[in-house]
């Protein structure tokens, strides 16, 4: 994470190996900080006399215990004293799921390994517009858009892999959960191929975050006890829209928008009643944010003007959705009015 402090021209000590300090390096650095760096406990002259007075030292937890020496002049010196981790191994992988995009939606995880990271890959629908915030770590773009792959999945894995082995850590920041529709098992069977280290952290999915930022619970006692999230990449066959239309509960679609219109046909044929309310949430967690709620049957028109990143769902918890809704505004209104009744 980056550092708050302005340390624009300021001298700090970074007492740590090379490798152990090279993040907190880059930190201090990227804070404005003239930075001198200490590689042992041996390099402390034996008189305790530091090279020169720093604003601030940073000592990096590589287990050293000599450093406590270096810390105990620092404090009768009246030298602040801050304590930075070491890094993880050198050489490994982290599939990281960043959520829907809100940085308040990041796991603990995903901010620990944002921090440990010397390099980061990152798709569009990652909180990336956060990253500076978060890492020191060299930052690509390889996100994807329809129809536009700068970067190729595969030549994405070769970069992941080609940095790792360099002994570099590694970062792959995507959107929502590296397991859902993200591609993460073949980028984790990509470096297991090339014997890297790799390890997954889940992120919140935006098959159930989004609804919810709409209002829209995906399950809901007596309404659904399933949903089923669905790919809207490609148009489903015959059989797959039948095989929705019999399950019941509620039906998810990431990634949809392109084709809704055979999605919603599909499941009309396949016996879906035309009033089955459906919703499309765009933009969820982001600047403008909207929900078009409409039928199953007038979908199509309804969301002509509607476009990606977006989320359908579709199920009677829309309903129950839209009911809440009501009552909210309702209530909030009672309250509105009994507010200018009192002051009258």
């Amino acid at each position: 994470m980056q550092l708050t402090i302005d340390l624009t021209g300021r001298d700090v000590l970074v007492a740590g190996s090379e490798k152990s300090a090279r993040q907190a390096i880059r930190r201090y650095q990227d804070a404005g900080a003239h930075v001198f760096r200490l590689s042992t406990p041996e390099d402390v002259p034996s008189d305790g006399q530091l090279p020169e007075r720093p604003f601030l030292v940073a000592v990096v937890d590589d287990g050293e215990a000599g450093w406590l020496g270096l810390v105990e002049r620092c404090r009768d010196a009246g030298i602040p004293v801050a304590f930075e981790p070491a890094p993880g191994v050198e050489g490994h992988v982290t599939l990281v799921g960043g959520g829907p995009g809100a940085l308040d939606l990041l796991t603990v995880g995903a901010v620990e390994a944002l921090r440990d990271a010397d390099v980061v890959f990152y798709d569009r629908l990652a909180p990336y517009q956060e990253l500076a915030s978060l890492t020191s770590a060299e930052l690509v773009d390889v996100g994807k858009q329809p129809g536009l792959h700068k970067v190729t999945q595969r030549d994405i894995e070769k970069l992941m892999v080609e940095a790792a082995l360099l002994g570099k850590n590694v970062v792959r920041l995507k959107g929502g959960d590296p397991y859902v529709f993200g591609r993460g098992g073949e980028e984790v069977a990509a470096c297991v191929a090339a014997g890297v280290p790799v390890r997954v952290i889940s992120g919140v999915t935006s098959a159930i975050s989004v609804p919810a930022a709409a209002g829209i619970p995906v399950t809901h006692r007596e309404v659904s006890h399933m949903f089923t999230v669905v790919s809207g990449h490609a148009p489903l066959t015959e059989k797959e829209h039948t095989h929705l239309a019999g399950l019941g509960g509620t039906i998810v679609v990431l990634m949809g928008i392109g084709t809704l219109p055979q999605l919603a046909a599909g499941l009309r044929r396949a016996g879906m009643s035309p009033d089955m309310p459906m919703a499309v949430v765009e933009r969820g967690y982001r600047p403008g944010q909207r929900t078009t709620i409409a039928e199953l049957g007038t979908i199509e028109t309804a969301a002509t003007g509607c476009s990606n990143p977006a989320v359908l769902v579709i199920g009677e918890v829309v309903r129950v959705a839209e009911t809440n809704r009501n009552h909210a505004e309702a209530s909030a209104e009672l309250s509105r009015l009994a507010a200018s009744l009192l002051e009258a």
